[in-house]
């Protein structure tokens, strides 16, 4: 891989990080200091699906980046700890989002 893809998927990841809900506020859920359907965790959720669904559409990313920038292991996290429904429109937005980049890459 190029040292120009290593530092789009940098770029793409750090942008991603900065409003993971998985980082902090799933751990104050599993404690129980946060409810799943809490308005502020819901905000940051729904930023972060925002987000992540734009960098992978604007970043113009190869097949292996997009490959590891594969959102459905932390929707999976946030799905099982009942943060979000998996019927939700974010989440299916960015799968579909996801599925559709790859197939226009191949």
């Amino acid at each position: 891989m190029s040292e120009a893809s290593e530092q789009a998927i940098r770029q793409a990841i750090n942008a991603i990080s900065q409003s993971d809900p998985l980082t902090k506020l799933l751990q104050e859920v599993k404690l129980g200091r946060m409810k799943p359907t809490d308005a502020g965790l819901r905000a940051v959720t729904e930023a972060w699906l925002g987000t992540y669904k734009k960098v992978l559409e604007t970043s113009g990313l190869g097949r292996t980046a997009l490959v590891r920038l594969d959102p459905s292991p932390r929707l999976d996290v946030l799905i099982d700890a009942g943060i979000l429904p998996a019927d939700h429109a974010g989440v299916t937005s960015l799968r579909a989002a996801h599925r559709q980049l790859l197939v226009e890459i191949s």
